[in-house]
């Protein structure tokens, strides 16, 4: 059925929101975009003249779809090589949505990303909608076909389990600009200590290559351990060379909202570690190497002007 054109246009003016939702719901750009695509397809199909309110039809469908989207990931990842991590997006992109509380701002960093990871897709739809989005509890019943009361009580179940994972307050961008700068002398001055000093007693590293790149399927954790690893990445050496292909350059960026270093090689990004900095020290490194997720970012990248890097290597 062909849509009029105020028809494709009140679609158009949801495809931001849509995009955001359902990124946050997925963590990967492109799933999320195939899957704001299918509910175009769904809209083009339906007799929308009968649809009463299209922007909670359009969310309804495509929260379903994602639901969906998360049970058969869900098997997938049982096979992923190594540790599944998100897709890290770059200041500006549109996935990541509205910025204009600190709910939301938080609901799309990278290290609640990860943590939502340990939700049921369920209670991951019911959080993201309600916290990131407001949406009153008896719209997401209606959405989800709960009830208010379900709505509720899942959502204050998955606010505990986020909350659980999640660091103590973050520090500003200049402290953190600052923290990342003495992280990076302390992680190539060859010594241990420097970078303990750096970190809380329970850092946290983790990284995702995709089976494309090396990556451990543990996450290192305490200082000691987090610390011997970035003194290693940061080391210098043939081998370090071979892997990335080239002389590394790497910048301070903003990734989903929060700190982050990009390295970058011939223009393309080889790597991002989103950083989880705190008062009390770096409390968590979380690193995506995997070529297939840092596609959409290098694309950004090679759009954008970002100055001098504070570290070459290699």
């Amino acid at each position: 059925m062909a849509l009029t054109t105020s028809e494709v246009d009140r679609f158009e003016a949801s495809r931001t929101r849509l995009g955001a939702i359902a990124y946050r719901l997925l963590g990967s750009a492109s799933e999320a975009e195939d899957v704001v695509q299918e509910t175009y397809l769904r809209w083009q199909a339906a007799d929308v003249g009968r649809i009463e309110v299209p922007e909670a039809w359009l969310t309804k469908v495509l929260t379903n779809l994602c639901l969906n989207q998360l049970t058969s990931a869900r098997a997938r990842r049982e096979t992923y090589v190594g540790q599944w991590l998100p897709e890290p997006l770059l200041a500006g992109d549109p996935l990541l949505g509205p910025a204009d509380t600190a709910e939301r701002r938080e609901s799309v960093s990278y290290a609640v990303l990860t943590l939502l990871e340990r939700l049921t897709p369920g209670e991951r739809a019911v959080y993201v909608l309600r916290e990131a989005f407001d949406y009153p509890h008896r719209e997401i019943a209606a959405i989800l076909d709960l009830t208010e009361a379900a709505s509720q009580q899942i959502f204050h179940r998955a606010r505990k389990h986020v909350a659980e994972g999640r660091a103590r307050t973050e520090v500003d961008e200049a402290a953190a600009r600052r923290i990342v700068e003495e992280f990076l002398a302390a992680a190539t001055s060859g010594r241990t200590e420097p970078l303990v000093r750096l970190l809380t007693q329970d850092a946290v590293a983790m990284g995702d290559g995709g089976g494309k790149v090396p990556a451990r399927a543990k996450a290192f954790e305490g200082a000691l351990a987090v610390a011997s690893l970035m003194r290693g990445l940061f080391k210098p050496g043939p081998a370090q060379r071979a892997l990335a292909g080239g002389s590394v350059e790497f910048y301070f960026t903003a990734v989903n909202g929060g700190p982050a270093l990009v390295a970058v090689v011939d223009g393309r990004v080889f790597g991002i570690m989103c950083l989880e900095i705190t008062p009390e020290g770096i409390a968590a490194f979380r690193s995506q190497a995997n070529p297939d997720k840092l596609e959409r970012a290098t694309r950004q990248w090679a759009a954008g002007d970002h100055g001098e890097p504070l570290l070459r290597l290699f």
